[in-house]
């Protein structure tokens, strides 16, 4: 098992504490407009004074036309940027490393009042993408890194997983597009490719820039194949990529719809550069997770429901008695590690995590 606690050098430059991060959790605890909410940032600093070496925003919208779900952060226009600044400043005061998720629902951005979706034409109430909307939010992620710069953080993280904007034209049964965004896997990629460049082009050379991938299909049959997945990613680095994030529901395990029994992340690990580490979320509740992990290819692990309940996970986890307080957790203990009440409510509906929320499915 590597050390979590020691250092990794992106190809950027970039150093970063420890092998330790905090998953780009959605937490609904930003203001309407997207700026940035109180008890977002008391949520996100509670964890870096908690040792996260590696802390991630929620998913941040682009732009309007992504705008995906109520009370997400936004990194769309410069009026955020005085919020993403007063969160980098105090992220960074405890020797976090600090990125911005960026993010577009595409057909999933249910408050926009133009989604956008992969096929020609209207479907479910979207509209086919045009040329003229790929280089709009192409244009959108490059002037959202920018901002992001400017507010102080470390990197960004294109968000291409969990069935957005980039799976949608990477997704075989989600694209039946017929023009260069379409078709075989070259064109499906075009545009994540095309947003990784100009993001790329757009920041200092020492800024991260990574990307989240679906690199398999992992909750729904849509067509996302490990060989695919291996392929994306590798042209990603090819683009200039620091980090390749996978979105997993087992960080160390073989991909749950392919029978052949590869491990995802070893297999992404053994097909990149050397210098690009892998990032990987999925069940990684202790030590012996972590290992499991990094066993199986994964250079840095990384925390979602993990980190809502352990805040300082990174240092109570080395104790040989930890266990992990795992859901149904109180509202009481919850608020107890800074979760707002947007975020309980959020929590809430998902089944079996709350007391006094939904129930455990049967």
């Amino acid at each position: 098992m590597s050390d979590l606690s020691k250092p990794i050098r992106l190809p950027c430059g970039l150093t970063v504490p420890g092998r330790v991060a905090m998953a780009p959790l959605t937490n609904t605890q930003s203001h309407p407009d997207g700026s940035l909410g109180d008890d977002e940032l008391a949520w996100l600093t509670r964890r870096a004074r908690g040792g996260f070496p590696w802390i991630s925003t929620c998913a941040a919208f682009v732009s309007e036309e992504g705008h995906a779900w109520k009370g997400q952060l936004g990194i769309a226009r410069d009026e955020h940027v005085p919020g993403l600044r007063r969160l980098a400043v105090a992220l960074r005061e405890h020797g976090a490393t600090v990125v911005v998720q960026l993010h577009h629902g595409g057909a999933k951005a249910e408050l926009a009042p133009d989604r956008l979706t992969t096929a020609n034409g209207v479907v479910d109430g979207c509209r086919g993408a045009e040329e003229a909307d790929i280089l709009r939010v192409t244009s959108d992620f490059a002037a959202a890194a920018q901002r992001a710069h400017r507010a102080g953080f470390h990197g960004v993280e294109l968000h291409g997983a969990n069935g957005y904007l980039f799976t949608q034209f990477l997704a075989p049964k989600d694209n039946p597009r017929t023009d260069a965004y379409g078709g075989d896997l070259a064109g499906r990629a075009r545009f994540l490719r095309e947003v990784m460049r100009a993001v790329r082009a757009a920041v200092p050379s020492d800024f991260a820039v990574g990307v989240r991938l679906s690199p398999v299909d992992v909750w729904a049959p849509r067509g996302l194949t490990l060989d695919e997945g291996v392929q994306v990613a590798a042209w990603i680095c090819e683009d200039g990529a620091d980090f390749i994030h996978l979105s997993l529901a087992n960080a160390s395990g073989p991909a749950p719809h392919q029978s052949d029994g590869r491990l995802v992340a070893r297999t992404v690990r053994d097909a990149l550069p050397a210098d690009v580490p892998v990032f990987a979320a999925g069940g990684i509740w202790t030590r012996e997770d972590a290992r499991r992990a990094t066993d199986a290819g994964v250079d840095v692990v990384v925390l979602g429901r993990s980190a809502i309940a352990h805040p300082d996970w990174v240092t109570v986890s080395a104790a040989a008695d930890f266990a992990p307080i795992r859901p149904m957790w109180s509202q009481d203990f919850l608020r107890s590690v800074d979760v707002g009440p947007d975020l309980l409510a959020y929590l809430k509906g998902f089944p079996g995590m709350v007391e006094g929320g939904a129930p455990p499915r049967s």
